[in-house]
This record gives structure tokens, sequence and C-alpha cells, in this order.
């Protein structure tokens, strides 16, 4: 079960946009800035969070339609009908419907697995431990569509504990006990995800060579204990603190991915932007390799063969290949798609508007 078919209403630059005849690879070409992102993003949109722009509803409200924007999405040939939308009384409301039904966002990820890939992320390695964490959530949401909830439950009690550490009087300890409780139990199990899936990568990525693409050594680095009963003491624990911080110092909301080139045993912030672009390939594609299921699985990868060499392009479509995923890939020209092309579905995008080819 895959996309068999994608609309787009009033979406960014795309005011009715239709996609139809999806193969195992798909390729949007164009100039920059003709809509080819704007079509990944708006499958991203049929995975739980904000998409793979993090933007807000309202930015993607297409400017010359009514205030809000619709995508739909058909999969086994329109046995199951999914899509979100917007409406312009509510702009930053995204609702989402399932079969006809609405229901909540995090319900998107019992029908699809989407991952992707934009040139934005060559940079996480050396950005903030935000940046890889979100990485590595939309991962483990790949392959556990619970996640979702629990890391909404989370946050939601952290930024509570947070407003009741800094307000002037002191807290409620019970009220405080039962926040603890929700963190505890929603935290330790969004952790024991990352990390159960971060040690199942590792294991795929010791099985694949060093080339063409850089192997990475991951580990998850969490300063609290990912048990229930111990992170709920060390949330307990760290009141004071916390009160004087005026923010939870513990918990998953500060853990991190470390990553680190095999080969030099360096890590990925001191590695070249090659190394590092190599290093999010192989992850990417060693989670392919474990989230095959039930779920159909998409993986969006944005200008992804712009920048390889023939030789690292082979390798990595021969692995796309295999992946059993539906592959979407956007590019500036069709020649790096070359050796795919009698076997992908390509669309020529030009201001908002999609041609197949």
């Amino acid at each position: 079960m895959s996309l068999t078919r994608l609309t787009l209403r009033d979406f960014r630059n795309h005011a009715a946009t239709r996609l139809e005849g999806m193969r195992v690879f798909n390729v949007l070409v164009g100039e920059n800035g003709a809509g080819k992102t704007n079509v990944l993003e708006a499958v991203s949109l049929l995975a739980p969070g904000r998409g793979l722009r993090r933007a807000q509803p309202a930015e993607m409200a297409g400017r010359d339609g009514g205030g809000g924007f619709a995508v739909a999405a058909e999969l086994e040939d329109g046995g199951v009908q999914i899509g979100t939308s917007t409406d312009a009384s509510a702009p930053n409301r995204r609702a989402v419907r399932i079969n006809g039904a609405e229901g909540p966002a995090a319900r998107l990820g019992e029908w699809l697995s989407i991952t992707w890939l934009t040139p934005a992320m060559d940079r996480i390695f050396a950005e903030s431990a935000g940046s890889r964490r979100r990485f590595l959530d939309r991962l483990v949401l790949a392959r556990e569509p619970t996640h979702a909830r629990n890391a909404t439950r989370y946050e939601t009690a952290l930024r509570e504990r947070n407003r009741l550490l800094g307000e002037p009087a002191e807290p409620d300890p019970l009220w405080l006990d039962g926040i603890e409780a929700q963190m505890a139990e929603s935290g330790a199990a969004m952790a024991a995800a990352r990390a159960a899936l971060v040690a199942d990568l590792g294991r795929v990525l010791e099985t694949v060579p060093e080339q063409p693409f850089a192997r990475p050594s991951l580990v998850y680095a969490s300063e609290v204990p990912l048990e229930t009963d111990a992170l709920r003491a060390v949330l307990r624990e760290g009141r004071r603190r916390d009160r004087t911080a005026g923010r939870s110092l513990s918990g998953p909301h500060r853990d991190d991915l470390a990553v680190t080139l095999a080969a030099k045993n360096a890590p990925a912030a001191d590695c070249s932007t090659g190394e590092q672009k190599a290093m999010l390939i192989a992850i990417v594609l060693a989670h392919a390799e474990l989230t095959a299921g039930e779920r159909p699985r998409l993986l969006l990868l944005d200008e992804i063969a712009a920048h390889l060499d023939p030789v690292r392009r082979a390798a990595l479509f021969e692995r796309l290949a295999l992946s059993g995923a539906q592959v979407w890939m956007t590019g500036t020209e069709m020649a790096p798609f070359a050796e795919i092309a009698g076997s992908s579905a390509v669309w020529a995008v030009r201001d908002g508007v999609v041609d197949s080819l």
C-alpha cells in the first residue's frame, strides 16, 4: 500500500495541483522556487507534527486563496483516504480526516511512516541538541506511532511544571506530584523508544561498509534514567534547583543524539560538510531497513542527488530501491536521476503548476 494520488489546494504556491500515477521513485524537477519542496512539505503533513519546514499552518496557506489550504491523499488506489486542512477562521488549527472521519493528528502515524531529508538538515550536527532531538523523534515516530502521543503528553506536562515553578508563590507539592507523574510516565516511554531506535540503528550501521557513505556511530546521550520511577524521583529532587532556574533542567527534553564518524573517531560536528551529509544519508538508509512493516513508508529527499558523485548516486538509488519505501525526490534538472528515469514517475514543476513527463 502506497500513495497513489495527491491533491493540493491553495497550499503555498500551488492553487490546485493533483499528482497521480506514482511509482517507487517519484521525481519533481524544476527551477529553484518553482514549488518542488512545497509538494514534499504537503506530503510531510500527512504525518503527525509540523512538517519538514516546521512552519505554522497559517504560513502554508496560498496568498491568493481564501486563507486556508487542503492536502489530500489516497492510498491503495483509493482504499484509504487521508487529508489535512485549515480554514481562514482558524488559520493555525489544522484539521485531520481519515476515511471521512475527523480525528487527532497523532492518528496519521497509524497509516503512514514518513521520513525526510532536506538541505537545511545538513547542519544538525553543528546546531543545538534540539535539532538532533527533533530528527531522532521523527525517526522514532516513523517506526512507533504512539511516540507522538507520549511526546505531546510530556511537553504539555513540562510546560505546566515550568509555569508553576516560575510563579512567585511556592507551588503546591501535591499538584507538582501529579504533573511530574505524567512527565515521568510519558517521558520514560519517549526516552526508551529513542534509545531502542538508536541501538537498532547502530546494529544496522555496523553491518554496512564505510564507503561510499560515511558510517556513523550513534549514542543516545541521556542525563537521567529511562525508568518511570527513577525519572519521577529526579524531577522531585530537582524542584528547588529548577525553581531557581525558572525551568526544568532534567528530563528527556534535554537529551541528545551523539554522532561520531566511525572511520576517524571524530565528532560529527568536527567533520566536513560532505561527511556530515553522507552520515545523514547513512542514518536514513539504515532507518529504512528497520521500518519495513504494515504501514506504507515514504522517504522525502529534497535535493538529495545534486551534490553526490556518480558512485554515491548509484549506491543511493540501489539502496532506496531495496528499501521497500516509496521515494520522493526533487532536483533542478533530470540529469542526476538519469539512471532511474525509466523506472520513475517524473513531474515538471513551474510556478506551482505540476505536469507529468
